[in-house]
């Protein structure tokens, strides 16, 4: 803050520096939206392959300015790749090498803006960065379920607390702990085993989550109080320093039109509340057979479906992987797109009564907060099943797709899970529709929201008030 300035006059500048993943990317766009919206400045550290996405989200582009990067080479990088769009799940680590590699041009334009705060998450070298150059504080600014936080940066790096040794292992925290636990069966866990491994050159995921979350100044959640605010005070303990809410910052609803596509006419000719939506994110690409057991589920339950999901594994387009017949016998009754669609005004839709979600964590906050739908839960990566266990176990709004010891799921127990939240006279079913129904009316109520997005300005101020 400049001298004479009180923290009620005084404006932030703010430099967000987010992972190379869409995932990351639009989270830290959405604040950024908020935080320009009561007039601070904002700049944006961001590949330049991504401008165009970004730039069609920024709504202040007078106080947020993007900075494009140059994300270098490394060998063993397709030629091109600035984010994980662009490269197999395999080739991460190389990217985050590449990011890594920024570190004296983001040094140069930090000691020449000279912000208030850096906004960062997987550039762990950032605080050090900021102590060295002097007058900045540093934020880990985190985008996924506080409780993959809590297991991938707390725990001791000891592979055996995360493998279980029955299929209904609990990942046990520690001594103090809050009762909230998360269920993970044994092929799940083992996938724990990933944070281990090298994320960039001479780092592993581990290191590089707990060396930004030790060093920042602060801690800063992208959830509320009210659903995880246990898990966040155990990690502000662990790390003792404070854990900051910003609320779910949801972006703000923009009436996209239905027509492209035809999805308009389509949606318009079934019944209110008849219509299985299911959306798998702009990454996930589903092996061959999945794919298969997935439309084959939504055949059974003999619902109208859209379908929004990439082509799958070996595949150059959906219509090769569909089963034998399968086009025919489902006619007009299913639709399947490969493409973009505007997944909140489909929700939206009076014909739409179901959402199939991945469990992405900004899907999650999207459909408790903007949508009526059922929820039946089909999560895919990692965090998403934390996602999809906070939303099942402890919310209770959704229903979870049964999968067998290898993580699959079958088009059988897909049919299941739909039918049970889609049946009038299942328990399950109005169960969760009465839990959504109050979690909605809290999270869309007025003030909630931008409550927690003052409170937390408020808190940055605070802040800056301590001794740098």
């Amino acid at each position: 803050m400049k001298m004479g300035e009180s923290t009620e006059e005084s404006k932030l500048e703010i430099v967000m520096f987010p992972w190379l993943a869409f995932g990351h990317l639009i989270p830290y766009m959405n604040l950024s939206n908020e935080i320009a919206k009561r007039g601070h400045k904002i700049s944006f550290l961001l590949p330049k392959n991504a401008e165009i996405r970004l730039q069609k989200l920024n709504l202040y582009p007078n106080l947020i300015k993007f900075h494009k990067l140059t994300i270098p080479h490394v060998d063993g990088l397709p030629c091109g790749a600035e984010t994980t769009a662009d490269v197999h799940r395999s080739l991460e680590s190389l990217l985050a090498t590449a990011m890594d590699e920024l570190y004296d041009e983001i040094k140069s334009f930090l000691q020449n803006l000279k912000p208030h705060f850096v906004f960062f998450d997987f550039a762990y070298w950032i605080p050090d960065l900021a102590r060295e150059i002097g007058g900045i504080k540093t934020l880990f600014y985190r985008v996924v379920c506080p409780a993959v936080t809590s297991v991938t940066s707390i725990r001791s790096p000891d592979k055996s607390i995360f493998m279980a040794s029955t299929a209904a292992e609990l990942v046990k925290p520690p001594p103090g702990y809050p009762s909230t636990t998360v269920v993970l069966r044994e092929c799940e866990a083992k996938l724990l085993s990933f944070i281990f491994h090298e994320y960039g050159k001479g780092v592993t995921f581990y290191e590089r989550v707990k060396k930004g979350m030790t060093r920042c100044d602060a801690i800063a959640m992208k959830t509320c109080r009210e659903i995880e605010g246990n898990f966040c005070d155990y990690i502000s303990t662990q790390f003792e320093k404070p854990v900051l809410y910003t609320g779910p910052v949801i972006s703000e609803l923009k009436k996209e039109p239905l027509e492209e596509h035809g999805l308009s006419n389509w949606l318009e000719k079934f019944k209110p509340g008849s219509v299985v939506f299911c959306a798998f994110g702009s990454q996930l690409i589903l092996e061959k057979k999945q794919f298969q057991e997935l439309v084959l589920g939504f055949e059974l339950t003999e619902l109208p479906f859209l379908l929004v999901v990439k082509p799958p594994q070996g595949t150059s387009s959906v219509e090769e992987a569909l089963p034998e017949g399968f086009k025919q016998r489902v006619q007009e009754k299913g639709l399947i797109l490969d493409c973009w669609v505007p997944q909140l005004e489909i929700l939206r839709h009076k014909s739409v009564g179901c959402f199939v979600t991945h469990c992405g964590y900004g899907s999650m906050w999207e459909s408790l907060a903007l949508c009526d739908c059922q929820l039946v839960l089909l999560p895919r990566p990692i965090d998403h099943i934390f996602n999809a266990r906070l939303m099942e176990k402890q919310l209770k709004v959704g229903v979870e797709v049964e999968k067998d010891e290898n993580d699959l799921f079958t088009k059988e127990n897909l049919c299941k899970a739909v039918k049970c939240v889609m049946d009038k006279d299942s328990q399950i079913g109005c169960l969760v529709k009465e839990n959504h129904k109050k979690w909605k009316e809290l999270l869309s109520s007025p003030g909630f929201m931008s409550n927690y997005i003052d409170n937390f300005i408020q808190d940055l101020r605070e802040l800056l008030i301590e001794k740098t």
